[in-house]
């Protein structure tokens, strides 16, 4: 029947899904839900719960619930808040570094020159290097103070200059944090040079030419353009680099053994739980672990996000 003239367009029901059907489109998921469940909540819950007593394995009979003693236990001992200082210190430092040299190589790769691709594979090579492998490599190949790389070009470099017996420092004992950031750094650059560069190749030409035809110049097309573009990619890469290396236990463990000032949160809990068998102390240590995680990750996000807000209103 034709549609008399003025009357307003028919509209198609709205067909509802019946629960039968939302329950077969989400029934894949359900063995993923329980899956991830089952590997991550459960364990947390079980740490809740042995944080609230005082468990020493070897007098496993002693073990009595004490509340929340642990967690005033760890918030009052030295050597726990010291090792906060490091994990704090030792974040900071990594991904800063990490992501101005990130966003350098990124600026790099971006360019189209021969041999792109193998240099982009030379670089993206560290990070898919397994953490105990990379850090071993730092220790044995470059720190070493009789055969490392490093030595061996002091020792090259300074008979350039007529020394031929330099002293032959030992970097891990002279420098033991920075040896360590310097193998972080090297692992997680490649990491954020990927984010940033996914950044760089999403960014519109057609928005770049037309700076560069008004006369901008290479730094205000960065500043104005480029950096607010990034915005996303910067706060991402702060955010999950930051969750990871507050976790990072390989390259203490094997370059340092946790001494001479570098054993962060993790390798105090893994000496707590596996060495002084505190295993209340050590669930208690590794629940505000993930609560300095979750808290350092959104400051980090708040104040990058911040940052690029008043950037974008003085433009």
């Amino acid at each position: 029947m034709p549609r008399a003239s003025g009357s307003p367009p028919r509209t198609a029901p709205i067909v509802k899904p019946s629960k039968a059907r939302e329950w077969a489109t989400r029934a894949p998921l359900l063995p993923a839900l329980v899956f991830l469940i089952a590997v991550t909540q459960l364990p947390f819950v079980a740490t809740l719960i042995i944080s609230l007593f005082d468990w020493n394995s070897l007098a496993p009979d002693a073990r009595q619930f004490t509340w929340f003693g642990n967690y005033a236990s760890v918030a009052t001992d030295p050597a726990l808040r010291e090792s906060v200082l490091t994990t704090v210190v030792l974040t900071a430092s990594v991904v800063i570094t990490s992501v101005v040299l990130g966003l350098l190589l990124a600026l790099l790769l971006n360019r189209t020159f021969k041999g792109r691709g193998f240099v982009r594979t030379l670089l993206i090579t560290p990070f898919l290097i397994v953490p105990i492998s990379a850090a071993l490599l730092w220790k044995h190949v470059l720190y070493n103070p009789e055969y490392g790389l490093l030595n061996g070009a002091w020792t090259w470099v300074a008979g350039l200059f007529g020394d031929d017996s330099p002293a032959q420092p030992d970097w891990i004992s002279d420098m033991p944090l920075l040896a360590v950031e310097a193998s972080l750094v090297w692992q997680w650059t490649p990491f954020m040079m990927l984010i940033l560069l996914a950044g760089l190749q999403s960014q519109p030409v057609d928005m770049m030419e037309a700076a560069r035809l008004d006369g901008a110049s290479t730094w205000q097309m960065f500043r104005y353009l480029t950096l607010p573009h990034l915005r996303r990619y910067l706060e991402l890469g702060v955010l999950l680099g930051s969750i990871y290396i507050v976790q990072n236990f390989d390259a203490v463990f094997t370059i340092t053994a946790g001494g001479l000032g570098t054993a962060n949160l993790p390798y105090t809990i893994y000496q707590t739980f596996y060495q002084a068998h505190e295993y209340g102390l050590a669930s208690a240590a590794g629940v505000l672990v993930v609560i300095g995680t979750i808290v350092i990750a959104t400051f980090a996000l708040r104040v990058v996000s911040s940052l690029f807000n008043e950037e974008a209103k003085r433009s």
